[in-house]
């Protein structure tokens, strides 16, 4: 998610290490390849995301949040909503589950998304690094 815009791209898979995470970013890379343009992804320090062998695309750069520091990731405010939201409740089977969050995702917008994942501090770092350009 890009919190100053409020455009996403999600990916699913069943499982989390670093050769899905990988194809997320080729994916991600595909996707937002436009000349010029660099991509910054804010990640906490998973060792899936560490990988010595992950392939990290061209016009993608990682920025590593301190650890132990959920509430400086924009990502955690989605997941906070989506776990009210689908939690105490009995699942049918895991992919009544996964059509439930899929169709959680595809409701949110640009502007609610923006609204929920923008913050303050974000809005002084993009500034200080001289990234707010229009989408502010």
């Amino acid at each position: 998610m890009e919190p100053l815009t409020g455009e996403s791209f999600f990916w699913e898979y069943s499982r989390l290490d670093h050769p899905c995470f990988g194809d997320v970013l080729a994916a991600f890379a595909r996707e937002y390849d436009h000349p010029d343009d660099m991509h910054i992804i804010q990640l906490d320090q998973s060792a899936v995301h560490r990988a010595a062998d992950l392939k990290i695309p061209e016009n993608v750069a990682f920025y590593f949040q301190p650890p132990y520091s959920p509430e400086l990731n924009p990502i955690e405010q989605l997941w906070a909503l989506l776990k009210g939201r689908l939690s105490n409740r009995l699942w049918f089977d895991l992919n009544e589950l996964q059509q439930a969050l899929s169709h959680q995702l595809r409701q949110l917008t640009r502007d609610s998304l923006r609204s929920l994942t923008l913050r303050q501090t974000l809005i002084e770092a993009f500034s200080w690094a001289g990234m707010l350009g229009q989408a502010a």
